[in-house]
């Protein structure tokens, strides 16, 4: 943070979740810590890159600077300069229907990804269940009196050899 506190573009700062911040890194989507973000204060990314310093600071030095958006847009190419001005020319009631409409998409992601995970939750435990069960029915079977025949067997062969 010390790095950047004199940036006239670039914000680095940490924010306690669990603590004044929790609102803001539920606004975020912050679901995990650490959890690093970057980008317009309005859509944040997520970063994917390396923890150690080097790499952070490399990173912050190629991309915490102004971007293409609408508050710079002359940053923009030509395709993406049409994309915003047709979000900006929209009229306030139907972006914010776009927006809600994009944003249960990742709801629904999210409530899929959940559900699924409960899935494999549930095969993993019947899964154990079932190892556990054949491990126990090898175990009663007499794995464990077979071995101590064959070491028995295998000491009683070896002290008749030194003979």
């Amino acid at each position: 943070m010390k790095d950047f506190e004199d940036s006239p573009s670039a914000l680095v700062a940490d924010v306690d979740c669990t603590a004044d911040g929790k609102a803001l890194c539920d606004a975020n989507g912050v679901r995990g810590y650490p959890t690093i973000k970057y980008g317009d204060p309005t859509s944040l990314e997520d970063y994917q890159g390396g923890r150690d310093y080097d790499t952070l600071k490399k990173f912050a030095e190629d991309n915490l600077k102004p971007m293409c958006g609408p508050a710079n847009i002359d940053l923009c190419d030509e395709d993406k300069k049409k994309e915003i001005n047709k979000f900006l020319d929209m009229d306030e009631a139907e972006l914010e229907k776009l927006i809600k409409a994009e944003e249960k998409k990742l709801e629904s992601a999210e409530e899929d990804f959940k559900k699924e995970v409960q899935k494999l939750q549930e095969k993993y435990q019947e899964l154990s269940k079932e190892k556990d069960e054949k491990l126990a029915a090898v175990k009663e079977a007499g794995l464990g009196l077979m071995k101590s025949c064959a070491a028995a067997a295998k000491k009683k062969k070896e002290s008749k050899d030194e003979l």
